[in-house]
Formats: C-alpha cells, sequence, structure tokens
C-alpha cells in the first residue's frame, strides 16, 4: 500500500487539462491543494480537418490509394502530455517536490512516462491509470486514497 506523504504532489491530468495537486495533510485523509492549472483548447478531429485525406497513385495502371490523415486531435493530446513532462521537470530540477503520483488514462499516462526526465522519474512513487481530471477536487481526493490503498 502506497500512501501520500505530507507535501507529496499529484499530478491529474489527461491529453487536454492538467492539475498540479500537493497534499498539505497525511496520506490517512489526504487535502489536495492546487498548485498549478494547465489547459490546452483541443478541438475534436472532426472540427480540426478541412480536406479529405489524400490520395496516391498505386503499382496498378490507374489505381490509387486512400492515404491515412492524421489525427490532429491525438497528437495534441501527445504533445500536451509531452509538455507537462516538461513543466514536472523544470519542477522537479526547482525542488518543487519530492514525491509525485501520476493520474492519467492509460495513453496519457504512457505518453508522459516515455517523456519523463530520470530526475522526475525517480521520485514517482505511484502511478493510476484513470480519467480523473472531470471530478471536484474532494472527489479526486477519495478516488486517489482508495486507488493508493489497492496498491495501483
Amino acid at each position: 500500500m502506497t500512501e501520500l506523504a505530507h507535501g507529496a504532489w499529484v499530478l491529474v491530468a489527461d491529453g487536454e487539462k492538467a492539475l498540479f495537486l500537493e497534499n498539505v495533510t497525511d496520506g490517512q485523509d489526504p487535502f489536495l491543494k492546487v498548485v498549478r492549472m494547465e489547459s490546452q483548447d483541443n478541438p475534436p478531429m472532426g472540427e480540426q480537418v478541412s480536406d479529405k485525406p489524400g490520395r496516391m497513385a498505386d503499382s496498378g495502371v490507374g489505381q490509387r490509394s486512400s492515404m491515412e490523415e492524421a489525427d490532429w486531435h491525438m497528437l495534441a493530446k501527445d504533445r500536451f502530455a509531452a509538455e507537462m513532462s516538461d513543466i514536472l521537470y523544470r519542477l522537479a530540477h526547482r525542488n518543487a517536490f519530492d514525491q509525485i503520483v501520476l493520474v492519467a488514462p492509460p495513453r496519457t499516462l504512457g505518453t508522459l512516462r516515455d517523456k519523463l526526465h530520470k530526475e522526475v522519474s525517480a521520485r514517482v512513487v505511484a502511478e493510476i491509470d484513470k480519467d480523473m481530471t472531470n471530478h471536484p477536487i474532494g472527489k479526486i481526493e477519495s478516488l486517489l486514497k482508495a486507488e493508493l490503498a489497492r496498491g495501483s
């Protein structure tokens, strides 16, 4: 069982919004204070595309195949996760936190994990692959406590 120490940080993120939280009490009854918030405007894929996917010539006479279109929405989410890892590195470099718990949906968590600097990775005490960004802080506290008690 991992317990959220006093002063430990929690990053609750998805591909569009991130909350940097600090536990100002103990692990028995965590109380999270918002330290920083980040967000990006990332419209749905359909609103970001202006043209049909391209086509390319095939080896056969007069044949053309469609090309897969870039998913700009997912690319923006991945870029946002990479930006959060950069922010965490700058904060860790300034010793803003000693321990951090990462909370994000699986894809965002994977991107974030891949981009983390070793200075930040060494401070990660737990990872929770859930989307909690749309919950109020009180609900995040109770969900986090339950997930950490399960040993996620």
